[in-house]
């Protein structure tokens, strides 16, 4: 017979001692527009797994993937923006 054990590590994985730092926090936050956008793009191709996707799904589809890297730019240009130091020589 197999006996069932709790394993420690899984129960104390979410202990006070190991809550995300303020950096990482600041970290997702700045990146929560990519989030958010790839969650769209991810609705908009859920939404067409059962069926034959219409022009409005491939338009939505589209759109959201055009979000999406829109995002992904933005975050780009401002973590290029944020480590450059001084301005044009």
């Amino acid at each position: 017979m197999n006996h069932i054990v709790t394993v420690q590590d899984a129960v104390t994985a979410f202990a006070d001692f190991m809550e995300p730092t303020d950096a990482e926090l600041d970290a997702i936050e700045r990146e929560m527009p990519v989030i958010l956008a790839d969650v769209d793009l991810l609705d908009a191709h859920i939404v067409t797994l059962d069926r034959t996707p219409t022009e409005l799904d491939a338009r939505r589809i589209r759109r959201a993937r055009r979000r999406a890297l829109a995002a992904r730019v933005a975050l780009v240009n401002r973590v290029a923006g944020a480590s450059l130091h001084g301005g044009a020589a």
